[in-house]
């Protein structure tokens, strides 16, 4: 991300009680996993195994986790905190339905393995905000 998005993200960061010093590069990182784990998602659903609409809902919860993170204004801790959790439930079903197939579909153990990733984005996130608080 170039530094005037960063910028702004901060300023905004800010702006939300209790979340001035967040560390922006772990927020970074988790809107990162979460772009990365809707785009595995999308891709994996079409594939039309089982798996398909949990798949399409992580990627949903991604977006929306990961949209919410660039723009803070109107948060709080416990919004967020919230968010977090939801999106990690998020992508431990689509995971788990995708393990299902992860031996017969590289499409589906890839995509088990972004919403894994997107799961340790966001415990990050939410162990950076509970060390703050």
């Amino acid at each position: 991300m170039d530094s005037m998005m960063m910028d702004a993200m901060s300023k905004d960061m800010m702006s939300m009680p209790g979340m001035d010093s967040m560390d922006m590069s772990v927020l970074q990182a988790c809107m990162d996993a979460c772009s990365a784990c809707e785009q595995a998602c999308t891709v994996c659903s079409t594939q039309m195994m089982d798996c398909a609409p949990a798949c399409m809902n992580c990627a949903d919860m991604c977006n929306t986790m990961m949209r919410a993170m660039m723009r803070m204004q109107g948060m709080n801790a416990a919004t967020m905190m919230s968010m977090l959790d939801a999106c990690m439930a998020m992508c431990q079903l689509c995971m788990d339905e995708c393990m299902k197939h992860a031996d017969m579909s590289e499409v589906c153990k890839m995509c088990a393995q972004a919403c894994q990733a997107c799961m340790d984005a966001c415990m990050a996130v939410k162990n950076s905000m509970m060390a703050m608080g």
